[in-house]
């Protein structure tokens, strides 16, 4: 921008310049006419005139403060003898001066400004309307730079990653006295990948690791190496830790770092660009020149497709997981996103912890900030437990659809068919405790029923996988029972209750015939892929199959024992829309 305003005053003061080489003047020099300069004349003002041609006179005043040094007239034909006479009456000298030639070079210079200026201004505008990524700036980096003054985040800004915070604790000391490793032979790592699901903080823990160690971070996306141009990628990667050397100790840090870093000849279809990028990445993170005090840390959730070149100890050192958070983690988040925003007393955080099972940082932030605008929509001047409550629902069913038009048929159907999950779920050992049954339309679900589960687990047993698709099919069931038809609310219900028990055959060995083997083998592409014979994919087929009936039969059985309860459960939907976990035990016992 400052190069470009410089041009143009510099364009500016050049046609000036030569202006005025072209057409010099006098200063202080006007133009007046013929009588103005016989007045002045006669008045004894003038003390000198040069004729210079038939019709042009100049000359000088005697008071020159008073109306300049000079003046220039034209004044029609001077060969009057009266005009003559007039200056020897009044005493003024009369000179005569021949008539100027003409210049051959400022004629030549004169009709060149016109064409100077056109190409001046078509140099000017095609610079400015020049994109950036021209071809000397498609080798550089574009990463952004934060000094160590602008990295303000700390570990103490990072909650539900503990495990995480304490091994990346020892890179902080790597940074900040590395003297402490090296005299005991110790060598910096050269690269920390984090792996985990999106939304876990992984790109926050990374920035908290530079303002702990107070060092500068170089942030850059996988995606900014790779161009259309073969060789790109591989230039802008080693323009990057030039840079970084230049500011040692430093972190770089690379999001997203499967976008170059995959499998290498995997596919029939070849990215030579992205290849040559990640062959780049590997020769400065393991080259023949060391790189000491660059640490690389990059983050991905895909770290199964990654080349094994990548991942070995001297590029990749140290891999740390980043997972979803657990209930305390939880906690430890909605903490510290609460901090800013005005709560009732009645908001209680631990349970909205054991409510978000599954929920990432990013989740947790989101289910803060729904809860603040519909509190600020409301006109509240705080936000209540209600609100949030609110906000968990729309994160985890969607939006409320009232104004959907149902016909009471179709509410019936709803209303039982919800009421029909939620008693085969209460009767059910291994199944979470009802939170919520709504028959308000939800996204894509005409009603919902929804468990809280009293805490965090990390495996499913066989009885309890067994229980979840006999849950699942409740509602089915009601249908069938009261109604005495099949309709298709049920599809998302078949879905996941097939995939459960497939899963249990192939996965798992959860199956008596077919044993403690798994059916499904993954790919150099981390796909599922299934390599079995006819004979066993038609075993595997009938034991799916045996699994859902199986506990279909036990959810009938349940429902049929408790056709009263349906009613009654099924009844207060279609009242009230939306039951809570108190009113649905209250019904359920009598």
């Amino acid at each position: 921008m400052f190069k470009t305003i410089a041009s143009f005053f510099v364009l500016v003061f050049a046609f000036v310049l030569i202006n005025s080489i072209v057409n010099p003047t006098t200063p202080f020099t006007k133009e007046i006419s013929f009588n103005e300069f016989m007045t002045d004349v006669k008045n004894g003002e003038v003390s000198e005139v040069t004729f210079k041609s038939y019709n042009q006179i100049s000359g000088s005043y005697k008071n020159p403060k008073q109306k300049g040094y000079a003046y220039f007239s034209t004044v029609g034909d001077t060969s009057n003898p009266k005009i003559f006479e007039i200056l020897e009456k009044n005493n003024v000298v009369p000179n005569y001066e021949p008539p100027e030639k003409p210049s051959i070079l400022k004629s030549i210079i004169v009709a060149l400004i016109p064409l100077f200026i056109i190409v001046g201004l078509f140099i000017f505008l095609t610079r400015k309307a020049a994109p950036t990524g021209t071809a000397s700036m498609f080798g550089k980096n574009k990463s952004r730079m934060y000094s160590e003054n602008q990295v303000k985040i700390r570990f103490s800004d990072v909650a539900g990653a503990e495990e995480s915070k304490e091994e990346l604790k020892e890179i902080v000391d790597f940074l900040s006295n590395p003297d402490k490793f090296v005299r005991l032979g110790g060598e910096i790592p050269r690269g920390v990948l984090m792996v985990g699901p999106p939304g876990t903080g992984k790109t926050l823990i990374a920035k908290a690791v530079a303002g702990e160690a107070k060092v500068p971070f170089f942030a850059v996306s996988g995606a900014d190496f790779v161009e259309m141009f073969v060789g790109v990628g591989a230039s802008r990667v080693r323009d990057l830790f030039e840079e970084a050397k230049k500011h040692a100790p430093c972190i770089v840090f690379i999001d997203e770092i499967d976008t170059i870093g995959k499998q290498r000849g995997v596919t029939l279809n070849s990215n030579d660009e992205r290849e040559q990028t990640l062959n780049q990445l590997l020769v400065e993170m393991d080259g023949f020149e060391t790189n000491e005090g660059v640490i690389v840390m990059a983050a991905t959730n895909r770290a199964d497709i990654l080349d094994k070149a990548l991942l070995r100890p001297g590029r990749f050192d140290r891999r740390v997981t980043v997972g979803l958070p657990d209930v305390k983690g939880r906690e430890a988040i909605l903490a510290v996103h609460t901090e800013k925003i005005a709560m009732c007393e009645d908001v209680d955080l631990a349970v909205l912890a054991k409510g978000t099972s599954g929920f990432s940082g990013a989740d947790l932030k989101n289910l803060t900030n729904e809860a603040a605008l519909k509190a600020a929509r409301d006109n509240k001047e705080a936000v209540t437990m209600e609100d949030f409550e609110y906000a968990k629902d729309k994160i985890i069913m969607g939006v409320e659809k009232r104004s959907m038009v149902m016909s009471d048929k179709e509410k019936r159907v709803t209303a039982y068919h919800e009421a029909g999950h939620a008693i085969v779920g209460n009767y059910l050992e291994n199944v979470d405790p009802i939170h919520k049954v709504t028959i308000i339309p939800r996204g894509s679900a005409l009603g919902l029923t929804q468990t809280l589960p009293e805490e965090d687990r990390v495996s499913l047993t066989k009885q309890r996988a067994e229980d979840n698709i006999a849950f699942l099919m409740g509602g089915r069931i009601a249908e069938e029972i009261v109604i005495n038809e099949i309709t298709t609310g049920a599809s998302n219900d078949i879905e996941r209750a097939t995939d459960l028990a497939r899963r249990m055959v192939c996965e798992w060995g959860m199956s008596e015939k077919l044993g403690p083997l798994n059916y499904n083998t993954i790919d150099d592409m981390g796909l599922k892929v299934s390599e079995m014979a006819v004979s066993t994919a038609e075993n595997v087929d009938k034991e799916i199959k045996s699994i859902v009936l199986l506990n279909y039969q036990r959810a009938r059985d349940l429902l049929n024992k408790n056709i009263d309860k349906l009613h009654a459960l099924a009844s207060a939907l279609l009242e009230k829309e939306t039951l809570d976990a108190q009113e649905v035990k209250a019904i359920l016992n009598g």
